[in-house]
């Protein structure tokens, strides 16, 4: 077989382009080594932390002297446009946060934290691809190496019941909807002769309008929004979460909830407005596919979504599990945004992404602070909270008030462009429904407001078992401040989150 000149010169112009993902590549290979070889000593630890953070930095460096041209790479596989570069610096600072938040946690024994480290760069890299995925295959292959080394982190407890459990019910979960995903792409190839995604739309509009193509077409894109829905937890997809969450290490668990649930939207827009679009206008996809109201179609999964989460997140006592529902709510917010089909949608999508970065790390590194000093983290634990520990006390406080979405919050900022959307197509003719899905969040709202309460009551109106004060390292203390003060400062000047979001809203569309 002959080299073809034009494919090499492509794929090195293609590297180019490549750099950050490389530098996740061989960090987080460079890091298994360091772990291997590097001598047991007390700063082990220590070194592997600022190694991460190095590699991560690298990362970064190479992502923002990237020219700001959209292109595709390596001959259609992945394409890299302002939109990626958002959940890529995303993904990035929620790595390097959690990472300082794993580093004192307790969580992992400083002999397998180099490996934890290590994984967790391989995750990044996973979600990198997810963003800029415009190939079915590797849409495939990325979803799938996140799956699979958040399988091995969820059980990295040793000897831990619950962890072992969290593991096996991941793993089954993944397999299935791994499964039906791919049987989804299987059918997407043979009606349309590529898997290229970019190429979706003009073919899917050349298909005849039998019933029996329209019945293959519906199918194929039902089962790849499985796939998508299991990664971020949308209903009927979520029943793993609330038991992954509560039984993998918790500085995990707070990773898990932001990073892989922001790589699922970014997909989930990639999909919807650059495969199955059909062209209509700016990030808007076709009102009908197959004869398929898919814009209502993604507004019932939000509404029964969030309801579900809420509902379910009343009775908990387990601070994971309820935020685990709580996140599963989230979730149904998020899609209010992919529901309203516009390009206000996809930004408010965006924006709620970034400001739930913000708000559920800082109340899970609160949690982390109770779990350390305890060993456990339920309601219960966070009695009288506010004597033992003012700070971690008043930055959960904040961030569950965020969650709730009330003012002044980065989570009322998220929330309020998601109303926004929703609300321009629900004044316009025909956009009734569009108007009941903004009643049904706002419903939502309330509920999630009382079972955030039930954390707030017991920090604030009940005594602790224990009056001993809490010890939190200084990079806790540092952390829970950042996090209190982002949390109320972006509530307040939202410019910077919406030139941002507005600036990255352009995407390769072909």
């Amino acid at each position: 077989m002959s080299i073809q000149p034009h494919l090499v010169l492509e794929n090195l112009r293609s590297a180019g382009w490549f750099r950050p993902e490389l530098a996740l590549t061989f960090g987080s290979l460079a890091l298994l080594l360091l772990d291997l070889f590097w001598k047991k000593s007390a700063d082990r630890a220590r070194l592997l932390t600022v190694s991460v953070l190095v590699v991560l930095g690298l990362a970064a460096l190479f992502l923002a002297v990237q020219p700001s041209t959209p292109q595709t790479l390596f001959n259609g596989l992945l394409v890299n446009d302002a939109f990626a570069s958002f959940f890529k610096w995303l993904f990035l600072l929620g790595g390097a946060l959690v990472v300082l938040i794993a580093a004192p946690s307790r969580a992992f024994p400083p002999e397998r934290i180099g490996v934890f480290y290590a994984l967790l760069v391989a995750i990044v890299l996973g979600m990198f691809l997810m963003a800029s995925a415009s190939d079915l295959l590797l849409i495939y292959m990325s979803i799938e190496l996140v799956s699979m080394v958040s399988f091995v982190l969820a059980g990295y407890a040793k000897g831990d019941r619950k962890a072992s459990e969290a593991a096996l019910k991941y793993v089954i979960f993944g397999g299935v909807a791994s499964g039906v995903m791919l049987f989804g792409m299987s059918y997407l190839f043979g009606l349309t002769g590529t898997t290229n995604v970019l190429e979706f739309a003009g073919r899917i509009a050349l298909l005849p309008t039998t019933w029996p193509v329209r019945l293959a077409l519906i199918l194929s894109i039902v089962f790849v929004a499985s796939g998508v829905g299991y990664k971020i937890a949308a209903v009927p997809w979520h029943m793993w979460c609330p038991d992954v969450y509560e039984g993998a290490p918790t500085p995990f668990t707070a990773f898990l909830s932001v990073g892989p649930k922001a790589a699922g939207f970014a997909l989930a827009v990639r999909l919807l407005y650059g495969a199955f679009d059909g062209r209509p206008g700016p990030l808007g996809f076709s009102e009908t596919i197959a004869a398929v109201p898919w814009p209502a179609v993604v507004g019932v999964l939000s509404a029964i979504t969030m309801t579900l989460g809420n509902l379910s997140a009343l009775p908990q006592t387990n601070l994971k599990r309820l935020l685990a529902y709580s996140s599963i709510a989230h979730a149904g917010y998020a899609l209010m945004g992919l529901a309203a089909n516009s390009a206000l949608g996809t930004q408010a999508v965006m924006m709620y992404m970034l400001a739930y970065l913000v708000m559920n790390l800082g109340a899970f590194l609160a949690v982390i602070l109770v779990e350390r000093a305890t060993g456990s983290q339920t309601i219960f634990d966070v009695r009288g909270l506010r004597s033992r520990s003012t700070l971690a006390a008043v930055t959960l406080a904040i961030c569950l008030f965020a969650l709730t979405g009330l003012p002044p919050s980065i989570g009322f900022t998220g929330k309020w462009y998601l109303f926004v959307a929703v609300m321009e197509r629900g004044l316009a003719p025909g956009g009734f429904w569009y108007a009941m899905l903004a009643v049904i969040a706002a419903l939502n709202t309330a509920v999630s407001l009382f079972y955030y309460a039930r954390v707030l009551r017991a920090m604030f109106l009940e005594s602790p078992l224990d009056d001993t004060r809490l010890e939190s390292p200084f990079s806790y203390r540092l952390l829970l401040s950042g996090f209190a003060v982002a949390v109320v400062v972006f509530g307040i000047w939202w410019t910077p989150m919406i030139d941002w979001t507005r600036a990255s809203l352009p995407m390769f569309r072909g």
